[in-house]
This record gives C-alpha cells, structure tokens and sequence, in this order.
C-alpha cells in the first residue's frame, strides 16, 4: 500500500506556527497524526486534507456533524437566511422558530437562551443554580468536560488512578497553568457512578451546593454509560435538596435521540446545555431550562449577553440540521451502525488476540486496550493502554480512516453500511500488524 503523504500539511503548519500559536486554534488539533493536518473540503462522511487525501471521517468535527459534512439542506439554508442580513443585534423570526421546536422536542426546555459555545452556556447554567439557591457550589464528576473555562478545568487530567487518592476525598489536578486558586474552591468533585457516594456527600455539604452537573453518558471519558438508577438518583437527590440538576448534553443532544440523554433515559433536568450536533458545525450552544429557574434570566435577576448570539447564519443552521433529524429520523439506523461498527471491532480484536474495550450506546462509542472487562468511572479510564491506542489510530490514519485520537468515534447520518465494512476491514488490518 503507498505510503501516505503529509508533506503539504507539514509546509502549511511551517507557515502557521509564525502566526498561530503551535499553528492552530485549537489545542486539540495539535495532536493528529504525525501532526496538525490541513484540510481543504468535507462532504458526506469523507473529508479532504491539502496532500489530496481522503479520509472516511468518524471524528465528525469532533461530534458537530451528525448529518456528515457539508448538508446541502445546511448549506442552503445558511446561504439564503445569510443574505437577509448577519446579525441584528435584534430578535428575528427563525430564532423563534428555533425556540419552538427545541421547546417541543426537548423535555427540560420551557425557556431558553442561545449562546455561541458549550463552555459558555455551562457557565450561565452556574450562574442561575447559584443565584436561585444562594449557595456558591456545584458538584461535578472526574473525568467530566463542562468546557475549558477556569472553575471546570480541573478533574480531566492526572497522573495515574492511584494519583487521584481516596473515592470520598478525591485529589483534583488542574489540566492548565494559569488558573487562579479560588476557581478550586468553587466545586466539589466525586467519581462518577457511585450513587451511595453522591448522597453521603450531600448529607454534609448540601447547604452549599446549588447545583450537580453530570454528563448524562461520560462521553469525553470512555464514553460509559449511567448505571442503572445513577441518573434518576440524581434526580431524588436534586429535589430532596433543592438543588438544579444540570445535564451537559452538548455531545449527548440530537444525537441519542431528537430530545437528547433525557427523553432516551426519561429523566428530566431543571437545565441542560445544547450544542455540537445542533449547529451541524456552525457555532451555537442553548442553555434550555425550567422557568422556575430560567426565570431569573427573563426577570433580568441573572445577567445573560452576548453580541453574537443568535446570529442568522447560526439559527439558519440549527434549523435546518433539526429539519433533516425530523424528516428523515436517523436514529434507529446511526444506533444499528454503530453497534454494527463495535461488533466488528470487537470481533477483529478478538481474532488478533487483542484487549480490546469497546463501550457507548452506538452513535458514539469509545475503544481501549485494558484487560478490564468494564469501566465504570474516570479511574478506570486510567488505566487504559494509551501508546497502544495511539499506534493503533496513526495507523488508521495513514491507511485514510481518521479516529479521534482518544479513541472516541462518532457514527453520522451519511454514512453508508459500505463505510462501516471498510472501517471493520481495515481496523482488522491494522491489528493483525500490531
């Protein structure tokens, strides 16, 4: 097979590094294999790098693109609401049409307000927990990404399992220089899936936490799934103390099912943050919400802004991309294709004698090497075979199927069963070479 070139993009990220810092705009992208990749177009469920390569795409943008690149419903939809203007700076009809149907889909949205990204809208949802209960903290779990904003940038990295200390009294690591120390003590942070740990935890400090904030699936972490009860645990909880209840659904959302983690569980939150999948890629999150507690919101008791909220092309987008998820209601085929990937994968390790864990509910799972048989929690996600892992997605992308490189792949509407045969296929190759 010929070797695949990166020569184009290894001259591009030359030039780039004169003027972006690490010549991208996003750490992550730092770390693609054997470097920062330049792409020039995406279409269905391929995308194009400068060095004319063509990739079957399972990182979707890093989960953005459930309808796959470049919807022609998206684009067309954006270019025509686009030449009515950009933004307003003002209200405007499609963001009530928005409204309405994420209103109508959505269990927990009775109110809602848009924002641009994920991070953002975690940061308001903190803001209404705490000014409705009067207590300055929230409960979060390890392993748990709520953005990269300072009093969430804790708790997504460490050393080793060991290194995290005792379950009840966990040791938290920052994941970045440059946070100030008082961000530490604005959370309380536990292993996720230990209900009995979250009530004791309560029974102590629940006069100062105004809010738990969960991934309803840990999908930055292994992608594990709730155990049974965990989620409407929480939930008991929540009401027992007054306290909001969160779900980050900004991986979760239109991707489950049209009303995200929430309607495919049937627990529903007080808030929760929409984003990602909404926006096919365009830039757009939603804090949706309860009006006993986005209420304060619309009383203008919290303060919630934004120039560029809202903006034509965003809510030209999210329209659309929901339009397509009503209209041709993917869901029952992105779950059999995805489990149809996993069983592959599975089936391709077992016959190479590899440790592979698959988990994930099946438009989005996640692959390790470990000898556990289940993880159940960030510290397992620790003990995980990373170098292994790494080898085994750099040679997945050099024979043209890129994997996001903490081994988390994201099935989309556009792709084929012929995809899914040519990602078991080649996945079987790679690990009869490893």
């Amino acid at each position: 097979m010929e070797l695949t070139s990166y020569t184009k993009s290894a001259e591009l990220l030359t030039r780039a590094k004169k003027v972006l810092a690490g010549g991208v705009s996003s750490e992550f992208r730092k770390y693609n294999h054997p470097h920062a990749i330049f792409y020039v177009h995406g279409k269905g469920s391929k995308i194009y790098d400068a060095d004319g390569n063509e990739y079957l795409d399972f990182t979707l943008s890093q989960g953005p693109l459930i309808l796959g690149h470049s919807h022609p419903h998206v684009l067309r939809s954006v270019n025509e609401y686009s030449e009515q203007g950009q933004l307003f700076a003002g209200q405007h009809i499609r963001e009530i049409e928005l409204a309405e149907k994420l209103n109508k889909l959505i269990p927990s949205a009775e109110l809602m307000r848009f924002c641009l990204d994920g991070s953002e809208a975690v940061q308001t949802a903190f803001r209404v927990a705490r000014a409705k209960t009067g207590r300055p903290k929230f409960l979060r779990f390890e392993g748990h990404y709520h953005g990269w904003l300072d009093n969430v940038a804790w708790g997504i990295s460490a050393p080793s399992a060991d290194s995290l200390g005792s379950r009840e009294n966990p040791n938290v690591y920052p994941w970045t220089a440059g946070l100030p120390d008082q961000a530490r003590d604005e959370f309380i942070i536990l292993p996720w899936n230990d209900l009995e740990l979250v009530k004791s935890t309560l029974a102590k400090h629940s006069d100062e936490i105004a809010a738990i904030i969960t991934e309803p699936i840990m999908c930055n972490s292994g992608c594990i799934l709730p155990e049974e009860g965990f989620l409407q645990g929480l939930r008991d909880l929540c009401d027992q103390y007054g306290i909001a209840l969160i779900f980050d659904e900004v991986i979760t959302g239109f991707r489950m099912s049209l009303g995200g983690s929430q309607a495919y569980y049937g627990i529903t939150p007080d808030m929760s943050i929409f984003a990602k999948a909404m926006g096919s890629g365009y830039p757009i999150s939603a804090i949706v919400g309860k009006k006993e507690w986005i209420g304060l919101i619309e009383d203008a008791k919290v303060i919630h802004a934004g120039t560029m909220n809202s903006s034509n092309p965003t809510i030209a987008a999210a329209l659309a991309t929901i339009q397509v998820l009503e209209t041709e209601n993917p869901y029952e085929r992105l779950f059999r294709l995805g489990n149809k990937l996993k069983d592959g994968l599975i089936k391709a390790a077992e016959e190479n004698n590899l440790n592979l864990l698959v988990q994930g509910p099946g438009p989005m799972f996640n692959i390790a090497f470990t000898d556990l048989k289940k993880a159940k929690d960030y510290r397992d996600t620790l003990t995980f075979d990373k170098a292994k892992l790494g080898k085994f997605i750099a040679a997945m992308h050099d024979k043209k199927i890129r994997v996001i490189g903490r081994g988390l792949w994201y099935i989309s509407a556009a792709h084929s069963e012929e995809d899914i045969d040519q990602a078991i296929k080649i996945s079987a190759e790679v690990m009869s070479e490893m």
